[in-house]
């Protein structure tokens, strides 16, 4: 029953003269994510994932040197690096959801 009504109102607007500014109707969304103002590096990220990840932030800047092949950086690797089993479930999740667009390190840290 929906379709049918949306068929029919956009045979309307079609039909409508096209002087008129007749809204269509949709509403357009963006797949794209807005850009992050603050740069974010293997630091950042950690410190925003919290949780006691931070603490890792030394060995994963030597051995994985780049954010972006962290994002990329799969899990025998990190237990390569010897990462706990926990921390290496966190940093898994919150590049997947970063690579994603859902989650974003904070600008300024929690204060606690």
């Amino acid at each position: 029953m929906a379709w049918r009504q949306i068929l029919f109102s956009n045979r309307r607007l079609i039909s409508a003269p096209s002087n008129l500014s007749v809204p269509t109707g949709f509403a357009s969304f963006s797949s794209k994510s807005s850009p992050y103002i603050v740069k974010v590096g293997i630091p950042e990220f950690l410190n925003g994932v919290g949780k006691g990840v931070e603490t890792h932030v030394e060995k994963l800047e030597s051995e994985i040197g780049d954010f972006s092949k962290l994002l990329v950086t799969r899990t025998l690797k990190l237990k390569k690096l010897g990462i706990p089993c926990k921390h290496r479930k966190l940093i898994l999740k919150y590049t997947h959801k970063y690579r994603l667009g859902l989650w974003r390190p904070r600008a300024e840290p929690v204060k606690a």
